[in-house]
């Protein structure tokens, strides 16, 4: 499965269900696809889809062969697989679900508890930091797209 903008929606629907159903955030329910959609956002920074590498792989590509010269096909060439497997070998092959760790899971879950106290569509958290970002962690780590 390719990863896009929707899985990075999964993982925040996964995430956002988790925390309601654990007891750890609160939010007017009608505001919940918002929350979702800021949380998906969130996690855009911190990993990478498959449409990013591609994306960064033809802009490799473009800036090495120049606009005018790339073929017809640019993701059918030798170059741009190259790329494309230079971008994801940066990663260390770091990845939940297809998508890539741009920075460490930890650094991920710190992200996001930062932007659970910070987010105005949340109305209260409950629990410490410490205790959150150790959910966060252990949660984020075994999401599944086919599961979810």
């Amino acid at each position: 499965m390719r990863t896009d903008f929707d899985t990075l929606r999964t993982l925040a629907i996964y995430t956002v269900n988790l925390l309601a159903e654990n007891g750890m955030i609160e939010f007017e329910i009608d505001k919940r696809e918002a929350l979702v959609d800021a949380m998906a956002t969130e996690y855009g920074v911190s990993f990478a889809t498959d449409e990013d590498i591609r994306d960064q792989a033809i802009e490799e590509v473009e800036d090495k062969m120049g606009v005018d010269n790339l073929p017809e096909d640019v993701t059918e060439s030798e170059m741009f697989n190259h790329a494309r497997k230079e971008i994801i070998k940066s990663f260390s092959g770091e990845n939940i679900s297809g998508l890539y760790l741009v920075e460490s899971l930890h650094e991920v879950a710190k992200r996001l508890n930062s932007f659970l106290m910070e987010c105005e569509i949340i109305d209260d958290v409950f629990g410490v930091d410490e205790d959150i970002h150790a959910f966060l962690v252990k949660k984020i780590r075994v999401f599944s797209t086919k599961k979810n």
